[in-house]
Protein backbone atom coordinates (compact mmCIF):
# COMPACT_ATOMS: atom_id res chain seq x y z
CA UNK A 1 0.00 0.00 0.00
CA UNK A 2 1.58 2.96 -0.98
CA UNK A 3 1.82 6.25 1.43
CA UNK A 4 1.36 8.68 -1.88
CA UNK A 5 1.36 11.50 0.17
CA UNK A 6 4.16 10.40 2.97
CA UNK A 7 1.23 10.84 5.62
CA UNK A 8 2.89 10.16 8.57
CA UNK A 9 -0.52 8.09 9.41
CA UNK A 10 -0.79 5.46 6.62
CA UNK A 11 -1.49 1.88 7.63
CA UNK A 12 -4.52 -0.68 7.27
CA UNK A 13 -4.81 -3.62 9.75
CA UNK A 14 -6.39 -6.60 11.16
CA UNK A 15 -7.60 -6.46 14.70
CA UNK A 16 -9.87 -9.05 16.98
CA UNK A 17 -13.04 -7.23 17.87
CA UNK A 18 -15.39 -9.88 19.46
CA UNK A 19 -14.35 -12.84 18.02
CA UNK A 20 -13.49 -12.19 14.41
CA UNK A 21 -10.74 -10.11 12.48
CA UNK A 22 -12.04 -6.46 11.29
CA UNK A 23 -10.30 -4.20 9.43
CA UNK A 24 -9.03 -0.58 9.87
CA UNK A 25 -7.85 1.85 7.63
CA UNK A 26 -5.81 5.09 9.50
CA UNK A 27 -4.66 8.03 7.63
CA UNK A 28 -3.48 11.06 9.32
CA UNK A 29 -0.91 13.51 9.50
CA UNK A 30 -0.69 14.24 13.05
CA UNK A 31 -1.22 12.14 15.99
CA UNK A 32 -2.43 15.19 18.76
CA UNK A 33 -5.19 15.63 15.88
CA UNK A 34 -9.15 14.12 17.11
CA UNK A 35 -9.45 10.59 15.89
CA UNK A 36 -12.46 9.94 13.68
CA UNK A 37 -13.80 6.78 13.41
CA UNK A 38 -16.11 6.85 9.82
CA UNK A 39 -18.88 4.73 9.75
CA UNK A 40 -20.23 3.76 6.57
CA UNK A 41 -22.90 3.20 5.09
CA UNK A 42 -25.19 0.27 3.36
CA UNK A 43 -25.36 -1.51 5.63
CA UNK A 44 -23.10 -3.66 3.49
CA UNK A 45 -21.05 -1.11 1.64
CA UNK A 46 -18.14 0.38 2.71
CA UNK A 47 -16.49 3.71 1.72
CA UNK A 48 -13.13 2.74 2.65
CA UNK A 49 -12.46 2.74 -1.32
CA UNK A 50 -13.60 5.99 -1.94
CA UNK A 51 -11.76 7.83 0.77
CA UNK A 52 -8.88 8.81 -1.17
CA UNK A 53 -11.33 10.52 -3.34
CA UNK A 54 -12.22 13.07 -0.67
CA UNK A 55 -10.60 12.90 2.25
CA UNK A 56 -6.74 14.24 1.54
CA UNK A 57 -7.79 17.60 3.44
CA UNK A 58 -9.49 15.95 6.36
CA UNK A 59 -6.22 14.21 6.93
CA UNK A 60 -4.47 17.43 8.09
CA UNK A 61 -7.18 17.86 10.85
CA UNK A 62 -8.14 14.58 11.65
CA UNK A 63 -6.53 11.01 11.73
CA UNK A 64 -9.85 9.36 9.91
CA UNK A 65 -10.25 5.70 10.78
CA UNK A 66 -11.89 3.89 8.47
CA UNK A 67 -13.71 0.36 9.50
CA UNK A 68 -15.05 -2.33 7.34
CA UNK A 69 -18.08 -3.58 9.82
CA UNK A 70 -19.18 -7.30 9.91
CA UNK A 71 -20.72 -8.28 7.28
CA UNK A 72 -19.03 -5.46 4.46
CA UNK A 73 -15.85 -4.94 2.77
CA UNK A 74 -12.69 -5.85 3.61
CA UNK A 75 -13.59 -7.66 6.96
CA UNK A 76 -16.91 -9.61 5.04
CA UNK A 77 -14.38 -11.51 2.98
CA UNK A 78 -12.29 -12.44 6.72
CA UNK A 79 -15.35 -14.17 7.77
CA UNK A 80 -17.73 -15.02 5.66
CA UNK A 81 -19.36 -17.28 7.54
CA UNK A 82 -22.95 -17.18 8.48
CA UNK A 83 -22.22 -16.72 12.37
CA UNK A 84 -20.42 -13.92 11.96
CA UNK A 85 -23.10 -11.54 9.61
CA UNK A 86 -24.20 -8.71 12.02
CA UNK A 87 -27.26 -8.12 13.74
CA UNK A 88 -28.00 -4.85 15.75
CA UNK A 89 -26.83 -6.10 18.70
CA UNK A 90 -23.51 -7.20 17.47
CA UNK A 91 -22.72 -4.32 15.27
CA UNK A 92 -23.07 -1.83 18.17
CA UNK A 93 -20.56 -3.90 20.47
CA UNK A 94 -17.99 -4.02 17.44
CA UNK A 95 -18.52 -0.01 17.75
CA UNK A 96 -18.46 0.16 20.95
CA UNK A 97 -14.85 -1.95 21.34
CA UNK A 98 -13.47 -0.38 18.12
CA UNK A 99 -13.66 2.66 20.07
CA UNK A 100 -12.35 1.54 22.88
CA UNK A 101 -9.50 0.17 20.75
CA UNK A 102 -8.19 3.79 19.07
CA UNK A 103 -8.69 5.47 22.29
CA UNK A 104 -6.22 3.07 23.36
CA UNK A 105 -4.19 3.18 19.98
CA UNK A 106 -4.24 7.15 20.06
CA UNK A 107 -4.50 7.83 23.83
CA UNK A 108 -7.52 10.14 23.25
CA UNK A 109 -10.03 10.31 26.06
CA UNK A 110 -12.73 10.53 23.58
CA UNK A 111 -13.55 9.84 19.52
CA UNK A 112 -15.45 11.61 17.37
CA UNK A 113 -17.77 9.38 15.18
CA UNK A 114 -18.82 10.35 11.56
CA UNK A 115 -21.39 8.42 10.44
CA UNK A 116 -22.82 8.45 6.80
CA UNK A 117 -26.48 6.78 5.85
CA UNK A 118 -26.61 3.73 7.53
CA UNK A 119 -23.97 4.65 9.54
CA UNK A 120 -26.08 7.46 10.68
CA UNK A 121 -27.76 5.39 12.16
CA UNK A 122 -25.56 3.13 14.10
CA UNK A 123 -23.53 6.54 14.96
CA UNK A 124 -26.81 8.33 16.59
CA UNK A 125 -28.01 5.46 18.73
CA UNK A 126 -23.88 5.28 19.53
CA UNK A 127 -23.39 8.48 20.51
CA UNK A 128 -26.67 8.59 22.51
CA UNK A 129 -25.62 5.46 24.49
CA UNK A 130 -22.11 6.46 25.23
CA UNK A 131 -21.76 10.10 25.06
CA UNK A 132 -18.63 9.94 27.62
CA UNK A 133 -16.73 7.99 24.62
CA UNK A 134 -17.77 10.94 22.25
CA UNK A 135 -15.99 14.11 21.14
CA UNK A 136 -18.67 15.10 19.02
CA UNK A 137 -21.40 13.81 16.32
CA UNK A 138 -21.52 14.46 12.55
CA UNK A 139 -24.31 12.69 10.80
CA UNK A 140 -24.09 12.83 6.95
CA UNK A 141 -27.14 11.55 4.82
CA UNK A 142 -28.62 10.92 8.23
CA UNK A 143 -31.17 8.54 8.61
CA UNK A 144 -34.62 9.73 10.42
CA UNK A 145 -37.27 7.16 10.25
CA UNK A 146 -37.12 4.43 7.17
CA UNK A 147 -40.73 4.38 6.48
CA UNK A 148 -41.17 8.40 5.99
CA UNK A 149 -37.64 7.97 4.06
CA UNK A 150 -39.28 5.78 1.09
CA UNK A 151 -42.88 7.99 0.76
CA UNK A 152 -40.77 11.38 0.64
CA UNK A 153 -38.59 9.20 -1.73
CA UNK A 154 -41.23 8.18 -3.49
CA UNK A 155 -43.43 11.19 -4.05
CA UNK A 156 -40.23 13.02 -4.70
CA UNK A 157 -39.58 10.50 -7.77
CA UNK A 158 -43.34 10.96 -8.57
CA UNK A 159 -42.84 14.79 -9.02
CA UNK A 160 -39.82 14.47 -11.28
CA UNK A 161 -40.95 12.08 -13.54
CA UNK A 162 -44.49 13.77 -14.40
CA UNK A 163 -42.32 16.95 -15.08
CA UNK A 164 -40.41 14.93 -17.50
CA UNK A 165 -43.73 13.41 -19.08
CA UNK A 166 -41.95 9.89 -19.80
CA UNK A 167 -45.66 8.11 -19.40
CA UNK A 168 -42.91 4.61 -19.59
CA UNK A 169 -41.30 5.76 -16.26
CA UNK A 170 -44.42 6.30 -14.66
CA UNK A 171 -45.84 3.53 -15.30
CA UNK A 172 -43.08 1.70 -13.78
CA UNK A 173 -43.61 3.53 -10.97
CA UNK A 174 -47.23 2.90 -10.58
CA UNK A 175 -46.79 -0.76 -11.27
CA UNK A 176 -44.70 -0.83 -7.63
CA UNK A 177 -47.84 -0.65 -6.70
CA UNK A 178 -48.87 1.02 -2.67
CA UNK A 179 -45.12 1.92 -1.64
CA UNK A 180 -44.01 1.55 0.47
CA UNK A 181 -46.85 0.06 2.72
CA UNK A 182 -46.33 -0.66 6.18
CA UNK A 183 -44.79 -4.21 6.27
CA UNK A 184 -41.01 -4.22 5.94
CA UNK A 185 -41.32 -8.05 4.06
CA UNK A 186 -39.42 -10.01 1.05
CA UNK A 187 -41.89 -7.95 -1.40
CA UNK A 188 -40.94 -4.69 -0.30
CA UNK A 189 -37.40 -5.43 -0.62
CA UNK A 190 -38.40 -5.78 -4.03
CA UNK A 191 -40.22 -2.72 -4.34
CA UNK A 192 -37.16 -0.91 -2.78
CA UNK A 193 -35.15 -2.03 -5.69
CA UNK A 194 -36.92 -1.12 -8.37
CA UNK A 195 -37.56 2.42 -6.62
CA UNK A 196 -33.60 3.04 -6.41
CA UNK A 197 -33.26 2.09 -10.22
CA UNK A 198 -35.74 4.94 -11.45
CA UNK A 199 -34.29 6.69 -8.80
CA UNK A 200 -30.92 6.39 -10.20
CA UNK A 201 -32.02 7.35 -13.24
CA UNK A 202 -33.14 10.76 -12.40
CA UNK A 203 -30.01 11.34 -10.09
CA UNK A 204 -32.01 11.25 -6.95
CA UNK A 205 -29.98 8.63 -5.78
CA UNK A 206 -26.62 6.66 -5.96
CA UNK A 207 -26.01 4.80 -9.16
CA UNK A 208 -22.78 2.07 -9.78
CA UNK A 209 -21.72 4.62 -12.54
CA UNK A 210 -18.59 3.73 -14.21
CA UNK A 211 -16.60 7.06 -12.69
CA UNK A 212 -17.87 5.46 -9.35
CA UNK A 213 -16.42 1.92 -10.19
CA UNK A 214 -13.45 3.71 -11.31
CA UNK A 215 -13.06 5.48 -8.25
CA UNK A 216 -12.82 2.01 -6.43
CA UNK A 217 -10.49 0.36 -8.40
CA UNK A 218 -8.34 3.51 -8.43
CA UNK A 219 -8.03 2.77 -4.44
CA UNK A 220 -4.89 2.29 -2.81
CA UNK A 221 -6.34 -0.47 -0.47
CA UNK A 222 -8.57 -2.28 -3.29
CA UNK A 223 -8.24 -5.83 -4.38
CA UNK A 224 -10.38 -8.03 -6.13
CA UNK A 225 -12.12 -9.75 -3.45
CA UNK A 226 -13.92 -6.30 -2.40
CA UNK A 227 -16.18 -6.90 -5.63
CA UNK A 228 -17.07 -10.22 -4.31
CA UNK A 229 -17.84 -8.96 -0.55
CA UNK A 230 -19.94 -5.75 -2.47
CA UNK A 231 -21.83 -8.73 -4.03
CA UNK A 232 -22.58 -9.83 -0.86
CA UNK A 233 -23.29 -7.60 0.99
CA UNK A 234 -27.18 -8.08 0.83
CA UNK A 235 -26.89 -11.66 2.06
CA UNK A 236 -24.69 -10.53 4.86
CA UNK A 237 -26.91 -7.72 6.12
CA UNK A 238 -30.08 -9.20 5.56
CA UNK A 239 -31.01 -8.91 9.61
CA UNK A 240 -29.13 -5.24 9.53
CA UNK A 241 -31.69 -4.64 6.25
CA UNK A 242 -34.73 -5.57 8.19
CA UNK A 243 -33.37 -3.53 11.33
CA UNK A 244 -33.47 -0.35 9.29
CA UNK A 245 -36.20 -1.04 7.55
CA UNK A 246 -38.31 -0.79 11.00
CA UNK A 247 -35.77 2.25 12.48
CA UNK A 248 -37.26 5.35 13.45
CA UNK A 249 -35.06 8.03 15.53
CA UNK A 250 -38.26 9.42 17.23
CA UNK A 251 -38.06 6.64 19.51
CA UNK A 252 -34.85 7.39 21.38
CA UNK A 253 -34.07 10.20 23.64
CA UNK A 254 -33.41 13.90 21.26
CA UNK A 255 -31.51 14.59 24.25
CA UNK A 256 -27.44 14.52 22.72
CA UNK A 257 -24.97 14.98 25.40
CA UNK A 258 -22.38 15.97 22.94
CA UNK A 259 -22.37 18.14 20.26
CA UNK A 260 -23.54 16.88 17.68
CA UNK A 261 -23.42 18.28 13.37
CA UNK A 262 -25.81 17.39 10.42
CA UNK A 263 -24.26 17.81 6.75
CA UNK A 264 -26.81 17.10 4.03
CA UNK A 265 -26.79 17.26 0.73
CA UNK A 266 -29.11 19.34 -0.66
CA UNK A 267 -29.82 17.12 -3.62
CA UNK A 268 -30.36 14.06 -1.75
CA UNK A 269 -33.49 11.99 -1.61
CA UNK A 270 -32.12 8.92 -1.24
CA UNK A 271 -32.00 9.70 2.52
CA UNK A 272 -34.16 12.90 2.00
CA UNK A 273 -32.57 16.17 3.85
CA UNK A 274 -36.03 17.68 4.70
CA UNK A 275 -36.14 14.57 7.13
CA UNK A 276 -33.19 15.51 8.72
CA UNK A 277 -33.81 18.97 9.14
CA UNK A 278 -37.58 17.84 10.44
CA UNK A 279 -35.70 16.27 13.05
CA UNK A 280 -32.88 18.86 14.13
CA UNK A 281 -34.80 20.79 15.07
CA UNK A 282 -36.33 19.38 18.04
CA UNK A 283 -32.56 17.80 19.28
CA UNK A 284 -31.22 19.76 22.32
CA UNK A 285 -27.37 19.30 22.50
CA UNK A 286 -24.44 21.14 24.21
CA UNK A 287 -23.59 22.68 20.52
CA UNK A 288 -25.88 21.98 17.14
CA UNK A 289 -25.56 23.00 13.37
CA UNK A 290 -26.98 22.01 10.10
CA UNK A 291 -25.56 22.21 6.60
CA UNK A 292 -26.90 21.43 3.66
CA UNK A 293 -24.26 21.79 0.77
CA UNK A 294 -25.87 22.67 -2.70
CA UNK A 295 -25.66 20.93 -5.32
CA UNK A 296 -24.57 17.60 -3.74
CA UNK A 297 -26.60 14.59 -3.28
CA UNK A 298 -26.21 11.34 -1.13
CA UNK A 299 -22.34 10.98 -1.69
CA UNK A 300 -22.21 14.44 -0.36
CA UNK A 301 -18.49 14.23 0.46
CA UNK A 302 -17.95 13.33 -3.21
CA UNK A 303 -20.47 14.96 -5.10
CA UNK A 304 -18.84 18.43 -3.59
CA UNK A 305 -15.29 17.38 -1.83
CA UNK A 306 -14.13 21.35 -1.36
CA UNK A 307 -17.67 22.80 0.19
CA UNK A 308 -17.69 19.64 2.64
CA UNK A 309 -14.03 20.24 3.68
CA UNK A 310 -15.06 23.90 4.10
CA UNK A 311 -17.52 22.58 6.72
CA UNK A 312 -15.81 20.03 8.42
CA UNK A 313 -12.88 22.90 8.86
CA UNK A 314 -15.55 24.92 10.41
CA UNK A 315 -16.83 22.04 12.95
CA UNK A 316 -13.52 21.03 13.62
CA UNK A 317 -12.14 24.34 15.08
CA UNK A 318 -15.10 24.78 16.94
CA UNK A 319 -14.86 22.16 19.46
Amino acid sequence: MRNKNNRAIYFDEYIEINGILQYLYHCGTNEENPVMLFLHGGPGSVESLFAHAFQEKWEEIYTVVHWDQRGAGKTLSKNQREEHYPTSDSIMEDTYEIVQYLKKRYKKEKIVIFGHSFGSLLGSLFTLKYPNEVEYYIGVGQVVNMLENERVGYEKIKEVIIESNNKSDLKKLEAIGDYPGENFDCNFLKSIKKLRHLQEKYKLAVAPTLGLILLAFKSPIFKLSDIMALRNGMKSNKNLFNYLCKFDLYAYPSNYDVPMYYILGGDDWQTPYVLAEKYYEIVKAPNKKFFKIPNAGHLTMIDQPELFFDVMKEIRYTN
